[in-house]
């Protein structure tokens, strides 16, 4: 993808869109460009998406002590989460961070700079809005790069399909992938797996997940001298094509970690939710959602959220036996407190059995496990689960917004996507969706429109 210079491209800008000629050069050569690392087994990161979620990957990543780690390349479209995350490393990593301002690229072929600046077996890191994820892994693949790419990492089915095909292309390079699902990596839920597999609360029946928060994922109107596509990317909670929406970058965990629990993904979806206090927002997502997924024997998985100021909180996971129970998530993800129960009763009753305290942080113990896998040539692609934990979520979303049975092929083979120009993508491309002349984007209308989740203005 080359993308044009603007006319008002500032002389920094230029050279963070340049400064990785010289390695780009020893690459085309055939060389690689160990100019970065200070030993031949330091493995070598970038950082491709600098907002929050990917300034804690990369502290992760630099918090690994198993050998050396350094980050040499960073990449956004935005410049101010650029500086910020780099700030924010520098202060805790200073000594393993080697990213001068020429390795610091701004503008949609950032990636591409950023990860031609890493040899083969080195690390790319994918923090962006997960519409952009199966691109970045793509050009990954072909550099011969390990991954880290953050949840989710589809929203739609053409996507998913996509990415299924990109894992596969992975796993012939031997290539190592791990997927920002932390919770599957915390010990403790490691041990409830091998507890609820033993029988000890007996045949699973029914699981329950709840995230309801206050008011999030809003969109308010676009700030004078924005682009349309650079603010619903700055907004990208708020938009199905960039995020999946509240519900799949929110709820995914959860979803996710009872399906872990149980086995098995669930085979189809049915949902109601509603708009009912956004006011002027003007994103795409619902207030509520309440999801029943249905597993291949019939077991139920009820999965609710929430945004909505002044109600009831809860941010938790439950398992149900039929000789017992168990607590999946306590209070968000980490620590997870994790706990058996003899019966139904979670209040008031001592347990079997429980997770001792304090636990390690899922979100270090992903990527300590990553480099292990790494260093140790271990089988190690979590890309194609990823994908499946993406798509029965949208799943679950996609029957909400239509009013729809949603069932896990009817997702799969579902034609829309929602962004399919996304590999293409300048500073001055037009955006997925545009408003109609009101100033209000498509939203689901369930019973209306059925066939996908909401139709573009024409």
């Amino acid at each position: 993808m080359n993308e044009r210079m603007h006319k008002n491209t500032t002389r920094r800008e230029f050279l963070q869109t340049t400064g990785c000629l010289a390695a780009g050069s020893v690459l085309a050569a055939g060389l690689a460009p160990r100019i970065y690392a200070g030993e031949n087994n330091t493995i070598q990161v970038a950082l491709i998406g600098c907002g929050g979620r990917g300034t804690g990957a990369a502290d992760n990543a630099l918090s690994v002590q198993n050998g050396p780690m350094k980050l040499v390349a960073m990449s956004d479209v935005f410049e101010d989460k650029l500086k910020r995350s780099y700030e924010n490393l520098v202060q805790r990593h200073a000594e393993r961070m080697d990213v001068p301002e020429g390795r610091r690229f701004l503008g949609f072929d950032g990636y591409k700079k950023a990860m031609d600046c890493l040899r083969p077996g080195d690390i790319a890191i994918f923090a962006t809005p997960p519409a952009f994820r199966w691109v970045h892994f793509q050009y990954a693949i072909s550099k011969g790069l390990h991954v880290f790419m953050e949840k989710p990492v589809t929203v739609d089915g053409p996507t998913t399909r996509r990415m299924f095909d990109l894992s596969a292309e992975a796993d012939k390079k031997n290539l190592k992938v791990g997927v920002g699902l932390m919770v599957r990596h915390c010990r403790g839920r490691q041990e409830l797996l091998e507890r609820l597999r033993s029988g000890e609360i007996g045949d699973i029946i029914l699981l329950r997940g709840y995230r309801m928060a206050g008011r999030s994922a809003t969109a308010s109107r676009r700030p004078a001298g924005m682009s349309e596509l650079l603010w619903q990317i700055r907004t990208f909670h708020s938009w199905i094509w960039a995020s999946g929406g509240v519900f799949s970058d929110y709820y995914i965990h959860q979803i996710d970690e009872c399906s872990w629990m149980k086995g098995a993904w669930p085979v189809e979806a049915h949902a109601l939710g509603g708009r009912h206090y956004r006011g002027d927002s003007l994103d795409q997502n619902f207030d509520l959602y309440d999801v029943e997924y249905t597993f291949p024997d019939g077991t139920k998985l009820f999965y609710q959220g929430r945004n909505m100021q002044g109600c009831k909180n809860a941010f938790c996971s439950f398992a149900h036996g039929s000789k017992g129970s168990a607590v999946i998530t306590t209070s968000g993800h980490t620590p997870g407190k994790v706990r058996t129960y003899s019966g139904q009763l979670m209040e008031g009753v001592e347990p079997i059995w429980r997770y001792p305290q304090p636990e390690k942080s899922p979100y270090q113990l992903e990527w300590d496990d990553l480099v292990d896998a790494i260093r140790n040539d271990k089988p190690y692609n979590e890309a194609r689960r990823g994908a499946e934990a993406s798509l029965v979520t949208s799943m679950g979303r996609m029957a909400a917004h239509t009013g729809n049975v949603v069932t896990f092929d009817q997702m799969l083979n579902c034609p829309h996507e929602m962004a399919p120009d996304v590999d293409k993508f300048t500073m001055d491309y037009a955006a997925p969706l545009q408003a109609n002349a009101e100033g209000t984007y498509p939203q689901p209308q369930p019973g209306i429109i059925t066939d996908r989740e909401y139709r573009e203005f024409a």
